[in-house]
């Protein structure tokens, strides 16, 4: 089996949360068990945890974040799904073109509680993040 990453996050309204993560960001539901509700957010399991106490306040997000590397056709198609939504964009869309990033375009969007989700892209992800031979994934993976 393949590892899958899990992540919880707090949310101030789980019904607003689920529709924004399935309706807007396009994620498979998943499970809903007790103050939460899974969704599959790019191999991801994300759980959103009705836990309205600890949204932060957008002046406390400082650069807390999650996000996913997206092969550039399907960033270019969810960043053209997000324009005709109703979201708050954190940080424009932007790419890169100087830096030792050179070629990452990205994007940040907060959702419904603040929780801010980074999507990007890079010509080549694997050099820009440093992703070790050692996990780098195969042609057969």
């Amino acid at each position: 089996m393949r590892p899958i990453l899990h992540l919880s996050i707090p949310v101030a309204d789980l019904d607003v949360a689920r529709r924004f993560y399935v309706d807007v960001l396009g994620c498979e539901p998943g499970q809903v068990a007790g103050d939460g509700v899974d969704v599959w957010f790019h191999g991801m399991q994300l759980t959103l945890q009705c836990r309205p106490d600890e949204v932060l306040a957008d002046d406390q997000q400082g650069s807390r974040h999650f996000g996913v590397t997206l092969e550039r056709p399907a960033l270019e198609r969810l960043l053209a799904r997000l324009e005709h939504a109703p979201v708050r964009w954190v940080t424009p869309v932007f790419t890169d073109v100087t830096g030792a990033l050179r070629g990452k375009t990205a994007a940040k969007v907060a959702d419904p509680s603040g929780n801010v989700i980074e999507l990007k892209t890079y010509d080549d992800p694997f050099d820009a993040l440093g992703v070790p031979a050692a996990v780098r994934p195969t042609a057969a993976s």
